[in-house]
Formats: C-alpha cells, sequence, structure tokens
C-alpha cells in the first residue's frame, strides 16, 4: 500500500465549506487522557532513566509520576473545568474503573463524555487479540458509565491495519488518532464512513513537555501562536483546536497556571464553542456534504 488507505487526499484549500456550530467557528475540544499505567509493567513514558541503564519492575519513580496526576492532578481538572462549565471528552483506559473507583465516578459525576482509550496504557499494536480488547474495553466503560461508548482514542495513537473496522463493528462513531486536518474527515471501514475527528500532537502535553521537555510556557505560547493563523482561515469557515492533556504533565503546578491562561484566553473570544468529541462528530455529520461520506465509504486506495 502506497498511499492512505482510510481517508482520500484533499487539500484543505479544496474542501467545500462548511457551516461552523451554532456557538461559534472556533470549536474547541478538551481531552483529557486518564490512564491506568500497571505496577507490574515497564511504564508507557519514563521522565526519569534508571541508573547505569539498569531498568526494573516496579518502576517507583515513573509509576509515581504518573500516579501523582491521578491523585492531585485530577482534582485540579475537575475543579478548573467544573467551574468554568467546559465540556470535556475523557480518553480513558477502562481498567481505571477498577483500580482508581473513585476517580471513575468522578468523571460520571462531572458529566464528561468516555471515550475508549484501550484497557491499559499500551499500544495495540502490542495486544495478542485486538478485536477481544477492544471490544472488551469498550463493553466495560459502557457498561459502568450506562451509555454507549461513542469514539476511540488508541493508546499512543497507535492502530493496526484492521483497528478502524473493529472499532466500526463495536458501534464506534467517531476516532481521534488520525491527527491529519483541522476539521473532521470521513474515513473508510469495513462498515462504511466513520468520522475522523482532529486530535493534536502539536498542542499536547505529553508530546510537549515529557517528549520535547520544553519549558512551562510553550503550550500557551503554541496556542497564541496557532489562533494567530488560523485568524483568517476562521473569516471563511471553522477551524478545530485540539488540547490534548495528560493530568501528570498538565496538572503539575509549575504548569497549571499556564493551563487556566489558555482557558481564560479561549473563554474571552466570542467565537469559541466548546464541544466533546461525539457532538464534534455529530455536527460535521449533519453538515458535511453527504457525497464525501459517500466517497470515503467506498475508497479504493492507490495499490
Amino acid at each position: 500500500m502506497s498511499t492512505n488507505p482510510r481517508v482520500p487526499f484533499q487539500l484543505a484549500s479544496d474542501r467545500k465549506p462548511i457551516a461552523p456550530p451554532e456557538g461559534g467557528r472556533l470549536i474547541v475540544h478538551i481531552v483529557v487522557n486518564i490512564e491506568n499505567w500497571r505496577f507490574d509493567h515497564a511504564m508507557p513514558r519514563k521522565l526519569l532513566t534508571a541508573p547505569h541503564g539498569a531498568e526494573a519492575v516496579p518502576d517507583i519513580p515513573n509509576f509515581s509520576w504518573a500516579e501523582y496526576g491521578m491523585r492531585c492532578g485530577m482534582p485540579r481538572l475537575f475543579e478548573t473545568l467544573g467551574r468554568r462549565g467546559i465540556p470535556v471528552t475523557c480518553a480513558f483506559n477502562a481498567s481505571v474503573i477498577d483500580n482508581y473507583p473513585a476517580l471513575a465516578q468522578a468523571v460520571v459525576d462531572a458529566g464528561w463524555e468516555f471515550m475508549g482509550h484501550g484497557m491499559h496504557q499500551r499500544a495495540l499494536t502490542a495486544e495478542d487479540s485486538e478485536a477481544d480488547l477492544l471490544g472488551a474495553a469498550i463493553d466495560k466503560i459502557a457498561a459502568f458509565s450506562g451509555k454507549p461508548v461513542a469514539g476511540w482514542l488508541g493508546p499512543g495513537l497507535r492502530q493496526t491495519a484492521d483497528t478502524l473496522d473493529h472499532l466500526a463493528a463495536r458501534g464506534i462513531r467517531y476516532c481521534c488518532d488520525w491527527v491529519l486536518d483541522d476539521l473532521p474527515v470521513w474515513m473508510k471501514t469495513a462498515d462504511g464512513a466513520m468520522v475522523g475527528v482532529p486530535y493534536s500532537l502539536e498542542i499536547n502535553d505529553s508530546v510537549i513537555y515529557a517528549v520535547e521537555k520544553h519549558s512551562s510556557s510553550e503550550m500557551h505560547d503554541r496556542l497564541v501562536q496557532t489562533l494567530e493563523t488560523y485568524a483568517p482561515e476562521l473569516e471563511k469557515g471553522p477551524r478545530i483546536v485540539t488540547l490534548g492533556l495528560h493530568p501528570h504533565l498538565i496538572s503539575v503546578p509549575h504548569r497549571f497556571a499556564w493551563f487556566e491562561r489558555m482557558l481564560d484566553l479561549l473563554q474571552a473570544r466570542e467565537d469559541t464553542v466548546f464541544m466533546t468529541g461525539s457532538q464534534i462528530a455529530d455536527w460535521f455529520k449533519g453538515a458535511s456534504d453527504p457525497a464525501e461520506r459517500e466517497l470515503a465509504a467506498n475508497y479504493t486506495p492507490v495499490a
């Protein structure tokens, strides 16, 4: 396969105009990743490398780095996002229900949207039976929340060649793994077209702070500069800003004030509308040209 097998290519400048959702042209999607990093496994990511390169399990410092976010970071997020009345999509490892039950219940109480994010924080490409794992994670979250799971963000955004087909078969309506556009796209699956909702690797605390290791203000600065670029584009149509958040990164004390400044900046605008993943998918489904959905559903990639 020499081209994208799921999304027909199109220059952003050639896309048909799409009416913005009610409330504004700048669509902001807040995604909080709540993950179970298993104590008896190697950590998905490390802040502190092992002395002499001798990795060991349990990995106390790196496990504790992540668990700080669950203990201290999540209350900060619940408080500021709840006080501001901002809707949130929660990318949720299903095993959090068993391992952090008080936190899982707090997500329900906050009214956040549950988006599937695997069973544990482990890439799908490392799992033995992808279809079974997807089904188990989706079913577990649905049973706990009492609502169908509409969306999916893979751990590490990883997929196999069959992931979208498995997700469509389980009733998933949108997926955030394909970070290739500023607006939603239609994606080919075996069960028809699925909505690809934009996520971000650019305004994402995991990339900015854990991978690239920038200073505390970097995420705020990138948002400011993104809005500057979007300014003339918003005159022609909507754009989406996704903030990818992890409680052990964005919610540490030296960064959290910068995050609140980001929210202040966005809420001060008259054209901002905060939406969850399913709200974005539903808006796009209703506003986009049906012919584009049909084109994606019947798309045959270049061999």
